[in-house]
């Protein structure tokens, strides 16, 4: 498989996954989305907004290096990324009108690189002030990796309430692209 079928069969992975996972957590009452679990961010919330703040951050990244032109109706959309712990929304409902937009402006962006844009440079700034500089393709690999890393955690979370969040197998979930 090559990077641009990869990264397309990601984007669409991190799509249904995040849709699957998300109908399951609106089985959450209100307590349980914000109920202290003792894991790596304090709620299933906190789960939630991170893995935005993780993929909007990263877009207005790709943005600013001039790699996606973004619709400004479709921006205007989007909160803005500044720290780890933002909070974009705390209700599940919120966070998945986010999550769509956000899930598919990556699709699109996935079906619009080509192999010569994976080696060319993403430059930006960290949150804590590193400056970093990363080819296109390690930059799509660790948002999607970042993605699945998070789920993995509310998978984890959620069997713990007790929930069956269905197969999360790449193959399963994504079968046209294997």
């Amino acid at each position: 498989m090559d990077l641009s079928s990869n990264f397309k069969a990601l984007a669409l992975y991190n799509q249904r996954m995040n849709k699957q996972l998300l109908k399951v957590c609106k089985e959450l009452s209100y307590d349980q989305l914000h109920q202290e679990t003792h894991s790596f961010f304090p709620t299933v919330a906190a789960h939630w907004n991170h893995i935005l703040f993780g993929d909007l951050i990263m877009l207005q990244r790709l943005v600013a290096n001039n790699f996606v032109v973004i619709e400004h109706s479709v921006l205007e959309k989007l909160p803005t990324a500044k720290s780890v712990n933002d909070t974009f929304s705390s209700t599940i409902s919120e966070i998945q009108i986010i999550r769509n937009v956000v899930d598919s402006l990556y699709l699109k962006i996935t079906e619009t690189f080509t192999s010569a844009d994976f080696i060319k440079i993403v430059k930006y700034t960290t949150t804590e002030g590193y400056v970093i500089e990363r080819t296109v393709g390690e930059f799509l690999q660790h948002i999607f990796n970042h993605q699945t890393h998070h789920r993995g955690q509310l998978t984890c979370i959620l069997s713990q309430f007790g929930l069956d969040y269905g197969c999360t197998d790449l193959p399963v979930i994504v079968p046209e692209s294997m």
